[in-house]
């Protein structure tokens, strides 16, 4: 059986994206067909829409829906399963096979060959590698976001760097990643946990998830106000200055002005007693780095990157739901914008407009899964 869909695709050339009606194939083995409830819309996909594309492309990589269908050799779910979809696989050590490539077709004798996952289509077919059960109680449309957003912001705090309780931490960008690395501060027990962002509405978002100071950057240099904010009324530098800066300054941005601020707003060291801070960079670099090599070596500084949060599926998905149960990580208060399959061109300009505060979710409606808009 082919299975029909509409789906968001980015035309070959260039253009913005449209909706087409493709179809999908059978699933492989070791494929599901999953129809969606929610899909995230996320930061990464803005570079993609500019410039010259050699071919016809398609979008999304995190999000929640039904298994309708599935290959013979499924084992990680069943029929009538709900599921998140995450773009990380859940047992990557198996190197005894490859995954099966996906060819989709597009009016006009067109053709996408799709070897990862795409997630702004009604209906997706999916490695099982990338599907982890949700639970009935969890709402699908909230939860559409935890395949990419929360599992990197969340993830960074929790499994890429070793938190203690009462460690400082300062997130550079409150959107939806930086909102849940600030709430996984939290609930490790971060303190101070500052945040920054150039906008006060954002920043007031980042005080519910639990920041305990705002930075405003438009207003102040984000640098120094974070240095204020920790500044040591004991301890002394290698220069004989206050030691000052956070334990760990985390970039959810990735500019070039966001990435240099979190080394210099990472804690430098005492002579004998402490090493410095750690600068952790989450947001996808937009350029390279210059960095001041003395402050690397008199401060010993570290700097480092987090990709998804060193998730691992099976562990992690199901510990952030539980934070989502005991409110501790609120999705449904983090989902903030819903748009339609076919105004999926007008939730990318919204969200590089920065009109999106949290994140925003691509909404299905399909006859396989349900409406979820009834549900919690």
């Amino acid at each position: 059986m082919s299975v029909r869909t509409r789906l968001a695709v980015l035309p070959a050339i260039s253009g913005s994206v449209r909706v087409e009606e493709g179809v999908l194939p059978d699933p492989g083995p070791h494929q599901a067909v999953v129809a969606h409830f929610a899909a995230g819309v996320c930061h990464s996909n803005l570079p993609r829409m500019y410039g010259a594309r050699p071919m016809d492309g398609t979008l999304g990589h995190e999000s929640t829906g039904v298994v309708i269908a599935t290959g013979r050799d499924v084992t990680a779910v069943r029929e009538g399963d709900r599921v998140v979809v995450t773009w990380v696989p859940r047992f990557a050590a198996d190197g005894t096979r490859r995954r099966d490539p996906i060819l989709i077709k597009l009016p006009g004798g067109r053709e996408i060959q799709q070897q990862g996952i795409f997630t702004w289509t009604e209906k997706t077919v999916v490695d099982e590698q990338f599907l982890v059960p949700l639970p009935m109680d969890v709402s699908p449309v909230s939860a559409g976001i935890i395949g990419c957003a929360v599992i990197t912001g969340a993830g960074a705090v929790l499994r890429s760097i070793s938190l203690n309780a009462g460690e400082s931490v300062a997130v550079i960008g409150a959107g939806g990643v930086g909102l849940c690395a600030i709430a996984a501060a939290r609930v490790l027990g971060a303190n101070p946990i500052i945040a920054v962002d150039l906008r006060a509405d954002k920043l007031e978002m980042a005080r519910q998830f639990g920041a305990t100071h705002l930075v405003n950057a438009t207003d102040v240099d984000a640098v120094e106000a974070i240095r204020e904010l920790t500044r040591s009324a004991t301890d002394l530098d290698a220069f004989g200055d206050p030691v000052a800066g956070v334990d760990y300054a985390i970039d959810c941005v990735g500019m070039p002005a966001t990435m240099e601020q979190i080394f210099r707003a990472a804690r430098s060291m005492v002579l004998g007693k402490t090493t410095g801070g750690t600068a952790v960079l989450v947001g996808v670099p937009t350029s390279k780095l210059e960095l001041d090599p003395m402050d690397f070596h008199i401060n010993t500084k570290k700097y480092m990157g987090s990709l998804a949060g060193d998730c691992r599926p099976d562990r992690d998905i199901p510990l952030y739901i539980e934070w989502h149960r005991r409110g501790a990580l609120n999705l449904d208060a983090l989902v903030t914008r819903r748009f339609s399959l076919d105004e999926g061109a007008e939730a990318l300009r919204a969200l590089e407009a920065g009109e999106v505060l949290g994140r925003a979710v691509i909404e299905f409606d399909n006859p396989e899964g349900g409406s979820p808009a009834a549900e919690v």
